[in-house]
């Protein structure tokens, strides 16, 4: 009789396993929430950091992008230089919400599948949460890729506005057009997306291992990050001047149509180097620092997000 009564006073009632039931969707569904702001946040920070260097970046020499940055200015003044920064909000801030959102849920996915719940991932499983990450976030927002390649190639005058090039292209080309250059956008995010990802993970796992801090400072997680641009822009490089080609050949009057096909072409008339990797350069300077800003953003606003839930500031 003892048993039973102890037994009774132990086991939940109705009413607080209803409460334990609820409250793990709940917190499931304010970590997304948690995750697609901040990654929002940091997708928008690092953009508006590079921002007058995208001006830039139809020039292929560090000379004569600073000559251009500086004629900007001078003729138009100092916010001049992020012209047309709001405009690609509209591609980034999505972007990097799922793609940081997502990265969270697979490596809880694969911690769990692997058996290293809440710890460090192996290397293997480490790449591909990243590049898991970065294909969730190509495939939802691609289309969005795909009209600000057009946008830029193209006169003003030929579309209004971004709603304009998603109505002219699905009637004119067709809705298949908005999705040329894909299969090179995935090709290329894999190796881009995992790399800076386990570049940027191992380097935090090696820090906390050597100094036995479990944060670096930010200045530390900025220096990961750009070292994880680094490696990440230029492994995945080659597949990215492709997609850039795919996508705009439709107004350069081009015929791209397949990967080898266009990457054949480019090293036929252009080379190896002058064809694949025009441009590196001045990606070698934005990349780390866009990755950089990022990575470290989206760790700075996540343990704010967490400090603010502690102080009660936000419901959970």
């Amino acid at each position: 009789m003892a048993h039973r009564v102890q037994d009774h006073q132990q086991r939940p009632g109705p009413g607080a396993q209803a409460a334990v039931l609820t409250a793990q969707p709940n917190d499931l569904r304010q970590r997304l929430l948690d995750s697609l702001l901040c990654g929002a946040i940091a997708g928008a920070v690092a953009k508006t950091a590079i921002a007058p260097l995208d001006l830039s970046s139809n020039r292929f020499s560090a000379k004569e992008a600073l000559r251009l940055l500086y004629c900007t200015y001078m003729k138009d003044g100092f916010l001049s230089l992020w012209r047309g920064n709001s405009a690609t909000m509209v591609r980034v801030i999505p972007y990097a919400a799922i793609q940081f959102c997502s990265h969270d849920q697979y490596k809880n996915l694969l911690g769990a599948h692997y058996g290293f719940q809440g710890k460090a991932l192996p290397p293997l499983p480490r790449f591909l949460a990243g590049s898991l990450a970065g294909t969730t976030a190509a495939m939802l927002t691609y289309p969005l890729d795909m009209v600000r390649a057009r946008m830029a190639v193209t006169a003003r005058e030929m579309y209004s506005n971004i709603v304009h090039v998603f109505v002219r292209i699905s009637q004119e080309e067709g809705f298949k057009t908005l999705y040329r250059g894909f299969t090179p956008a995935i090709l290329g995010v894999i190796p881009y997306s995992g790399i800076s990802f386990f570049t940027y993970e191992s380097l935090k796992k090696l820090h906390t291992e050597k100094t036995k801090r479990p944060q670096p400072y930010p200045h530390e997680r900025m220096a990961f990050g750009a070292c994880a641009g680094l490696i990440g822009q230029s492994a995945s490089y080659p597949l990215d001047v492709v997609r850039r080609r795919m996508q705009t050949a439709g107004v350069t009057g081009s015929r791209y149509v397949t990967i080898l096909g266009t990457m054949r072409h480019i090293v036929t008339t252009e080379g190896v180097v002058r064809g694949l990797y025009k441009g590196l350069s001045m990606n070698w300077v934005k990349g780390p620092i866009a990755v950089g800003v990022s990575f470290s953003t989206f760790d700075l606003a996540q343990d704010m997000m967490n400090k603010f839930h502690g102080a009660g500031y936000f419901p959970h």
